[in-house]
């Protein structure tokens, strides 16, 4: 059984696609379609996911572990009761819960699963979200981004077209937008962009922040343990905030020996200027998402909100000041990414119901290599990056970029191979190095040409050509660590294959160019110099490699070539 699962921050969902429709799955317990990614331990070895765990923090708050979905991918480790954990650990408890539930309601134990990540998740993330999968009986069958997810359950609700729109999607500890169009069935994101430092787990802290002053004066707080305090707090903010979202004011109260009460009551208006920094971390990556799209706010059909942190309405005010309107609040905000990736587990599973219907992505970060650049002062500069494929760059996708030696007689090059956005690689992610011979030349005469193939799963191939000797050299980084059979990465290899070409080599575009040549000895004049100028401008496009732009600059000249062909005399 292939399932599907929104593995959050602050609560987690499971879905199936069952008789051509995604339905959220209840917890066997409480049967909440909502389970709390909360993860609970006692010093007898008890262990406590969900709701439970969540209620338990209070309590027990060194024993308890909550938010651990920021820390996947890097060397946190969580102590409960004398047990370490890593993130992955705890999610893998979270998944496994999912499971047991959605077993108990089909009487089917499922085995595979499509999971949910943050789109702005770099590679180390989404290998350890896939590693909690595995940790929990699962196979990964794929990661699909969240707005992305999301942008299946409100685009499939119709099957219609629709005109590019923004997912605007604030969760408990992550916020992404992606940019979405539909036609013919199509569903495409157009670019991604987010910042997984920043949801209603900072939202809660500037609540906190905004009441201590007047919350406590008599210290009373500050005499309990750190992590009871925090506990203590951290709930009482969850509690107000979502009041606020619907009440003009709301009690920020902690219980503190089951009697005694500290309370204080906080306005909407004082949240949100409390809150002002986090709202104005809003706008950087949405202005990132239009630009990368070259989509203006303007030409946006709608503004699709998901995530429970989007009820705030000191959200849903900012979110109306940036783009002039009032967004979209059809989707159930905590429903739509499992129902989401409900429907791209029917894809995975090719079933009837969405034959008509395809997705496609984009790589949400920029991959280059290292390189070193001659310094204006002598010398070389180490260390910099050079991209190959830039972010928002749909996949799957092929790209090429040639590279020379720096030193008289170099014996060897090293690519080392890089995921981010910095200029210098020291602030990105490594993915791995590859290291090849070269002939022994003067600086510059040895070029390598570096190609990079990328697919929604997180292949990356590389492959490196020296011209010089015609030598070849390849390797595969795989986003799963390679688990999958040897049948399954030949025929993704194969798929790529298709792609790892220059533009300059495609039929069309060769046939256009030897049209335009024709066309150009034809004339003279103003006309020759148009249409030269039309010519060296179509070849500049052909070398970004951008399918789009290349499409687009195809049909201006082909128009170009019939307007001056059709007025030619008889």
């Amino acid at each position: 059984m292939l399932i599907g699962i929104d593995l959050g921050t602050t609560n987690s969902a499971a879905a199936i696609w069952q008789e051509g429709a995604a339905r959220l799955i209840p917890a066997s317990a409480d049967g909440a379609l909502l389970t709390p990614s909360a993860v609970s331990c006692d010093a007898a070895g008890a262990t406590w996911v969900g709701t439970p765990a969540r209620d338990r923090r209070a309590a027990h708050p060194a024993d308890t572990a909550t938010s651990f979905k920021r820390a996947m991918g890097t060397n946190t480790l969580f102590h409960l009761a004398g047990r370490e954990f890593r993130a992955e650990d705890l999610s893998a408890l979270v998944l496994r819960a999912l499971v047991e539930d959605i077993a108990a309601e089909t009487g089917t134990r499922p085995t595979e699963a499509v999971i949910t990540v943050p789109a702005y998740f770099n590679d180390r993330q989404r290998k350890a979200t896939r590693q909690a999968g595995e940790l929990a009986g699962l196979t990964v069958r794929r990661l699909i981004n969240e707005p992305t997810a999301a942008a299946l359950a409100f685009g499939l609700q119709d099957k219609g077209d629709r005109e590019p729109f923004l997912v605007f999607d604030l969760g408990g500890g992550t916020f992404d937008v992606s940019i979405v169009e539909m036609f013919e069935g199509i569903v495409e994101v157009r670019a991604s962009a987010g910042d997984n430092r920043l949801g209603g787990d900072d939202f809660d802290r500037a609540l906190i922040a905004l009441t201590a002053p007047r919350l406590d004066p008599e210290g009373r707080l500050a005499a309990l343990p750190e992590t009871r305090r925090e506990a203590l707090l951290a709930r009482a903010a969850e509690r107000c905030r979502k009041a606020l979202s619907s009440a003009v004011e709301a009690d920020f109260t902690v219980t503190l020996d089951g009697e005694t009460q500290l309370s204080v009551t906080v306005g909407q208006d004082e949240f949100e200027a409390a809150s002002a920094p986090l709202l104005d971390r809003l706008r950087d990556p949405i202005v990132r998402a239009l630009r990368d799209s070259d989509i203006a706010a303007h030409d946006l059909s709608e503004i699709v909100l998901v995530g429970g942190a989007t009820r705030m309405p000191a959200v849903r005010k900012a979110i109306t000041r940036l783009f002039g309107r009032f967004p979209n609040a059809a989707v159930h905000p905590d429903h739509a990414v499992a129902l989401g990736a409900a429907i791209q587990a029917g894809l995975a599973a090719r079933d009837a119901a969405l034959d008509e219907v395809r997705i496609t992505d984009v790589c949400p970060y920029t991959l280059g290599v290292e390189v070193a650049e001659p310094s204006p002062h002598g010398g070389l500069q180490k260390g910099l990056f050079s991209p190959i494929i830039e972010r928002n760059t749909p996949v799957p996708v092929s790209r090429v970029q040639s590279y020379s030696t720096l030193s008289d007689g170099q014996k060897q090059i090293e690519f080392g191979i890089y995921q981010g956005e910095a200029r210098e690689v020291a602030r990105n992610i490594r993915l791995g190095e590859i290291r090849i011979p070269v002939p022994a030349r003067p600086a510059g005469e040895v070029d390598v040409d570096v190609r990079f193939s990328y697919d929604s799963s997180g292949l990356l191939e590389v492959d490196l050509h020296i011209p010089l000797d015609d030598s070849r050299h390849n390797l595969v980084l795989l986003d799963e660590e390679d688990r999958e059979g040897p049948e399954s990465l030949a025929a993704r290899r194969e798929a790529l294959a298709a792609l790892k070409f220059h533009p300059r080599e495609d039929a069309a575009n060769m046939a256009l160019l030897a049209r335009a040549e024709r066309c150009y000895e034809d004339h003279i004049g103003p006309v020759r110099q148009n249409l030269g100028r039309a010519i060296t401008r179509f070849t500049g496009i052909l070398d970004t490699q951008e399918p789009r732009l290349i499409a687009e600059a195809r049909e201006r000249l082909s128009a170009q070539l019939d307007a001056i062909e059709g007025s030619a005399p008889l």
